[in-house]
């Protein structure tokens, strides 16, 4: 039975695939350079200013888009500068802006060659890789693009701005509401207190049911970047095997001109031609292929080959021609009642939840920042992790498939609490979301499921609607992965996970109830997995468990904060992941990776210190058990698959 329902997963996702990514209208194609297409990158200083007026509208009544902010200042005040990409939160000195709710705006004067600005056959687009959280944009004061919710791009086509005369520049104008809504992702409210005795007229804070900052800005780069007027708008690509013989499913997407030639190559890793096709729709074989493999599970992890994509449209201005190179990782998941897997064999999660978040930058994102979290993880011996609790930024997804690390990949639905945000003009937001990030991240070989959502209040009466639909709508939009959402309800009482393929369970045994009695925790976690598998008789994930601790602090006996404290609950938990994880458990995520920042209250000192590193990516003690640990799940791992083993080299795993 168990072989029969991979089966039927493997067989019927390249089936529906078709008619199931090909629901998404527009590309979202990563910005690369190629012999037809150029970019901009606008990181770096940007003029900013926040709007503290009382209702926060100034901006918007004195028009500050119509001129720079520099010239408008008599107005709108003085501007700071402002490092993009970052978080503006904790860039200043200003407490009032570290704290603030309302607009921000931002400016930048971009020069542009002179090809961009007199070739009429270029197209000259802008991209906006992640602005949080409801943005306006504007270019030499005309309105080009709104977006709604942070963490995903979004563009907009300004050629005709930018091409209608003599012109070397443009004036790029941002405005930025952070504010949320029972009805935006994630959901908070504001709180208005009107006691003048107690607080100023207008007094208003934000809340939030989500346990870290709600930074704000732009948090990933701007950019400019170019095509030709008829262009290769969107790629999907889906991968099976049959015996040896790779299998490459693709689908491409062509704007600006209806008669038009495709050909279809897939390199190799040495960049020799493996396959290649012609037209829009097609599927390439590739004999003898190299599977794309999770960090050590195989010899030769994450291989990847290259689809070039070669387009000769026909235009009334002659022939245009189009290039955009996509890497491919061909490889299979599936799931059965009690196992998931990857190219057909069983595949343990043993990793972590992160957080894009880190000292002075926020959310902002930062190359050295990145490849230090990429170094960690393989110390660790990691081989996946979840992005809690939204999307990350593209280029962390393009370190996970040359690196082999596994992602659930999951939409900014944390903190959905109250009824309202289970309401259908949330849902709307949320299947709109689901869109975008599909549509953004569907290629990534490293991407294995998506999540929904993350400790919903999915005991709510509509809640079970709610997920139905949304995890419904994401099944169609991608039938090739399976979707799930994270939960902290009981068994009985959860109202989505009859929807999910694989459930996730987080839990804080001997942390957040009988806090201090770690005694406990073999019982109620054994407990917590035979009463959710007994029910649903699908596969299960630990996706969260840990304990705050403050580095440097120890304790013996253990008492709560102390590193001791952390590593004996850790060592609790994994009692019971040995014997469950011969059954149906099929991974488990340390909360967290490290720590992160949160909103002030008497319960956090200066953020969450739940990580196995500081925030400053320094190990605690639990760090060194959890590498011993996952290091012996990856030998055990090859010990089944494979006669060679990954080995550790003094302070570093062996990298293949």
């Amino acid at each position: 039975m168990l072989r029969e329902r991979a089966g039927a997963w493997a067989v019927l996702g390249p089936l529906l695939w078709g008619c199931g990514l090909a629901l998404l209208q527009g590309g979202m194609l990563y910005p690369r350079e190629s012999r037809s297409r150029e970019r901009k990158e606008l990181d770096g200083l940007w003029s900013f200013r926040a709007d503290f007026s009382d209702n926060r509208r100034q901006g918007f009544e004195q028009q500050w888009y119509r001129a720079s902010l520099r010239e408008v200042r008599a107005l709108s005040g003085p501007t700071l500068d402002m490092p993009v990409p970052s978080s503006f939160n904790d860039v200043g000195q200003d407490g009032r802006l570290r704290s603030f709710v309302g607009w921000v705006w931002y400016e930048r004067e971009a020069t542009l060659p002179q090809r961009w600005t007199q070739d009429l056959g270029t197209r000259v687009v802008l991209r906006i890789g992640s602005a949080h959280y409801y943005a306006i944009v504007w270019v030499n004061g005309v309105h080009v693009a709104e977006h709604e919710g942070g963490h995903l791009p979004f563009e907009a086509d300004i050629s005709k701005l930018v091409q209608s005369g003599p012109l070397s520049s443009c004036r790029i104008t941002i405005a930025i509401n952070n504010t949320l809504s029972p009805y935006t992702l994630p959901p908070g409210t504001i709180l208005y207190q009107t006691d003048t005795s107690k607080y100023p007229k207008g007094y208003f804070v934000q809340n939030t049911n989500f346990d870290f900052f709600n930074y704000a800005g732009l948090h990933r780069s701007v950019l400019l970047y170019t095509t030709p007027i008829s262009y290769i708008d969107d790629i999907t690509i889906t991968t099976d095997v049959d015996q040896d013989i790779g299998l490459v499913n693709y689908q491409i997407f062509i704007q600006g001109s209806e008669h038009f030639q495709l050909e279809v190559f897939l390199l190799d890793a040495d960049g020799r031609t493996v396959a290649q096709g012609t037209g829009g729709q097609g599927q390439l074989q590739v004999p003898r292929a190299h599977l794309w493999w999770p960090y050590l599970m195989h010899e030769h992890p994450a291989y990847l080959y290259s689809l070039e994509v070669r387009l000769t449209a026909q235009t009334a201005d002659g022939p245009v021609s189009d290039f955009y190179t996509l890497p491919v990782g061909i490889r299979t998941v599936a799931v059965t009642e009690s196992r998931f897997l990857i190219n057909g064999k069983p595949f343990y999660f043993h990793g972590v939840n992160k957080h894009e978040d880190a000292d002075i930058r926020g959310k902002g994102f930062d190359w050295p920042l990145l490849v230090k979290d990429f170094n960690l993880l393989r110390w660790l011996g990691a081989n996946a992790f979840r992005t809690s609790h939204y999307p990350y930024a593209e280029e962390v997804m393009q370190l996970c498939d040359r690196y082999g690390i596994v992602v659930i990949d999951e939409s900014p639905g944390a903190g959905i609490a109250l009824a309202q945000s289970l309401s259908n003009m949330s849902l709307q937001h949320h299947l709109e979301v689901m869109e975008e990030m599909v549509r953004r991240d569907k290629n990534h070989p490293a991407v294995v499921m998506w999540s929904v959502a993350n400790e919903p209040a999915s005991s709510l009466k509509p809640a079970g609607y709610y997920f139905k639909t949304l995890i419904a709508h994401t099944k169609a939009l991608d039938p090739s992965r399976p979707v799930t959402f994270v939960t902290k309800s009981s068994y009985e009482a959860d109202l989505g996970v009859p929807y999910v393929d694989v459930i996730c369970v987080n839990s804080y045994y001997s942390w957040y109830h009988d806090y201090g009695h770690m005694e406990v925790i073999q019982l109620q976690l054994a407990t917590q997995f035979e009463n959710w598998y007994r029910t649903y008789q699908k596969p299960i994930i630990q996706s969260e468990y840990g304990a705050e601790t403050i580095a440097g602090f120890h304790q013996d006996p253990p008492l709560m904060f102390s590193e001791e404290y952390q590593k004996g609950l850790l060592e609790q938990y994994h009692l019971v992941l040995d014997q469950k994880r011969k059954e149906y458990v099929v991974g488990e995520l340390i909360w967290n990776f490290a720590d992160f920042m949160t909103d002030q209250s008497p319960q956090r000192a200066i953020g969450n210190r739940k990580g196995i590193f500081t925030r400053q990516r320094q190990p605690k003690s639990a760090a060194f058990l959890l590498r011993e640990r996952y290091w012996k799940l990856a030998n055990e791992t090859w010990h089944h698959q494979s006669a060679v083993k990954p080995q550790c080299v003094g302070n570093s795993p062996f990298i293949f």
